[in-house]
């Protein structure tokens, strides 16, 4: 049964989403009740981490089921059945912290380079950042270069870094700043972006703090590659319509 609101995305917007790779729509996500429970349990999440830094604070959801409110909601999966199709999955989730004065940079990447060999195809993947705190050029919002979904000859070079997970990047160089899609969204606004497409943010040089939920979901009719050796402890979870990709969900 096809369960999405269409009014979620019109024409207009998803046609903008296939051809730049994004989409700002203006509108908040979740009622503000339900943001406040959202930022609550965030809150709650990183006073446990210890010494371990937000940003450290990936699929969050593996160990605390509360997140699935969230990530299975109607309000998240109909705009993410207007980009992806009917059928969809839940790939990972993760909070992303950027502390005043402290957050490192996020280089230019496509998240797809990361993921190789994860999926058979990279092309119905889609990333919905919601905005947990403020997000602005001062505390190192997110950007994108429109389009370069659409372009394979991204090259990517060896980071020499310990950051957990960044290690590769598109060189500055490489990147036209001119291009550049800057992401600036109020508390409970959000963006949609193509896993395919070039990304990134620059380190928090204000005095507030940053942090973005990300939700990822891909269409089933992808297949992962259940052998990679990334994949065999990974979960993924089913959310909507049929697994003609015949990929090991987890019903809730």
């Amino acid at each position: 049964m096809d369960t999405a609101n269409r009014s979620a995305l019109n024409a207009e917007q998803i046609k903008s989403y296939e051809d730049n790779g994004y989409l700002l729509t203006g509108k908040t996500l979740f009622s503000p009740n339900k943001f406040q429970t959202l930022y609550d349990i965030f809150e709650d999440l990183l006073a446990t981490q210890g010494n371990s830094q937000g940003d450290e604070l990936d699929v969050p959801h593996f160990s605390d089921e509360r997140l699935f409110e969230f990530l299975l909601a109607d309000e998240v999966l109909d705009i993410v059945q207007c980009l992806i199709g009917p059928n969809i999955g839940l790939w990972s989730s993760h909070f992303v912290c950027k502390e005043p004065q402290t957050g490192a940079r996020t280089p230019w990447h496509d998240d797809r380079a990361y993921w190789e060999g994860r999926f058979d195809r990279f092309d119905g993947i889609v990333t919905l950042w919601l905005a947990i705190d403020e997000s602005n050029r001062e505390n190192g919002c997110m950007g994108v270069i429109p389009g370069t979904h659409l372009d394979d000859s991204k090259q990517h070079v060896p980071m020499d870094t310990e950051h957990k997970i960044f290690n590769i990047e598109i060189k500055d160089e490489d990147i036209d700043l001119e291009k550049v899609v800057w992401f600036e969204l109020g508390q409970n606004y959000y963006s949609l972006h193509d896993s395919r497409i070039i990304h990134g943010a620059n380190a928090n040089t204000s005095d507030a703090r940053r942090t973005g939920f990300t939700m990822r979901y891909f269409n089933t009719d992808l297949k992962l590659a259940q052998a990679h050796p990334h994949n065999v402890n990974h979960k993924t979870y089913h959310c909507r319509g049929d697994n003609k990709g015949n990929n090991p969900l987890v019903h809730l």
